[in-house]
């Protein structure tokens, strides 16, 4: 069963029913689930929790769907993994690396996916939509497949190919729009108010968004039933950072762990950086920007979720990091070689971020810091296609000596 309750305006307050709707009709502000959290407290135990499966689907109570028909292929209860090489090279000794490029569809969208496209199902959709930078055009295609839905994706026409390839193979629709993905989404707004179609990331969001509350449950769980000290998330349109630093509050009342002192600490790549700069210039609203940036999963010139990320920063006594675009690529390379992750750019967006808050000293050595790895490396090839560098030899000993040799 679902502890819904009703749709929540964030901005005015005003609740709505539990339908397929995104915007509150007065003040054009985005809605939230609400949920009977007194009900939950009265069923919702670690014990509970542990006796679940091994995906998120463990967390079904908090979660706005009947998890009995749950459109699953395995996300979540990724590794979360004591990286004690890049920790020793950056002077931090309890960093840990939450690695969700494992999941199905090599991202973390398959959470906010596997919870959208179960709720597009009980309310009677046969189509997945979406607006996509590349990573959510892969998961909703997957889970269609697996709901034995149709599939219709756009994404920007400049995509990495693996990302292209990576959702084409599940046999949606796919659809290159010759622009942004602001471009692609505005767009996808248009069709959605044309079209009877579950868009998850428009009449499906405030359901699609509750999805990335589940990597702060597993984080606080992998712990020991404690949120660390810091947070290093990478953001686009901020949904994802808000909805982590949820989670962990949900659990903090619930009583499942202590109190949350956990500082937010969100990173963008500089030719995408529109929250960051707002938070530099201590605005609390965000100024779009048009993207030019390696991280294409990041270029989201105007994030939906922008001004809730900026008080999620400010409430969690966090910052937020805007990292150059040739540190991206620098950040790739340094987690493969520390501890044999290989992440899109947005994980060398987090790890460089990473590694200037700490050379900052705003992380201190001995506190627990989990870093975000959010997509595959194997989606963007294209970022480090320089690493490709062969001893290039004839098939015998002396060639191979002589070609090591030259190398070293």
């Amino acid at each position: 069963m679902s502890y819904v309750s009703a749709l929540r305006c964030r901005s005015c307050g005003r609740e709505y029913p539990v339908e397929a709707i995104n915007v509150c009709d007065f003040c054009f502000g985005p809605l939230e689930v609400v949920y009977d959290y007194d009900a939950i407290a009265r069923v919702m135990t670690r014990e509970r929790i542990k006796a679940g499966p091994l995906t998120l689907w463990r967390y079904a109570d908090l979660l706005p769907v009947d998890a009995t028909e749950a459109v699953d292929i395995g996300a979540g209860f990724t590794p979360l993994i004591r990286s004690k090489n890049l920790g020793k090279l950056l002077g931090l000794n309890n960093l840990y690396i939450k690695n969700d490029a494992v999941n199905p569809s090599y991202s973390f969208k398959d959470r906010v996916v596997t919870v959208a496209a179960t709720k597009a199902l009980e309310f009677g959709f046969n189509t997945l939509a979406c607006a996509s930078t590349g990573n959510l055009a892969c998961s909703v295609a997957a889970h269609a497949a697996r709901a034995g839905m149709k599939s219709i994706v756009f994404i920007p026409g400049d995509l990495e190919q693996g990302k292209v390839i990576g959702a084409a193979i599940y046999g949606p629709t796919l659809v290159a729009v010759d622009g942004s993905y602001d471009e692609v989404n505005r767009l996808c707004s248009e069709v959605a108010d044309n079209y009877p179609w579950a868009f998850v990331n428009i009449n499906i969001r405030p359901f699609y968004a509750e999805g990335s509350k589940t990597m702060g449950y597993e984080v606080a769980e992998q712990l020991g039933w404690r949120a660390p000290d810091h947070c290093i998330v990478p953001s686009a349109s901020g949904s994802m950072f808000t909805k982590i630093w949820k989670g962990l509050h949900e659990f903090e009342s619930l009583g499942l762990i202590g109190r949350v002192h956990t500082r937010m600490h969100l990173t963008q790549a500089e030719g995408c950086a529109p929250i960051v700069e707002a938070y530099q210039a201590g605005r609390i609203h965000v100024r779009p920007v048009r993207p030019n940036t390696i991280a294409k999963s990041l270029a989201i010139g105007n994030p939906a979720d922008g001004v809730y990320a900026l008080r999620a920063i400010q409430e969690s006594n966090g910052t937020a990091t805007a990292v150059l675009e040739e540190e991206v690529v620098e950040g790739m390379k340094l987690l493969a070689e520390t501890e044999g992750i290989f992440a899109e750019t947005a994980g060398g967006v987090v790890v460089s971020g990473l590694k200037r808050l700490a050379q900052q000293g705003v992380i201190k050595p001995d506190e627990l810091t989990v870093a975000f790895i959010t997509g595959n490396g194997l989606k963007t090839l294209e970022a480090v296609a320089s690493v490709v560098k062969p001893l290039l030899i004839k098939p015998n000993l002396e060639a191979f000596e002589g070609a090591l040799h030259a190398r070293a």
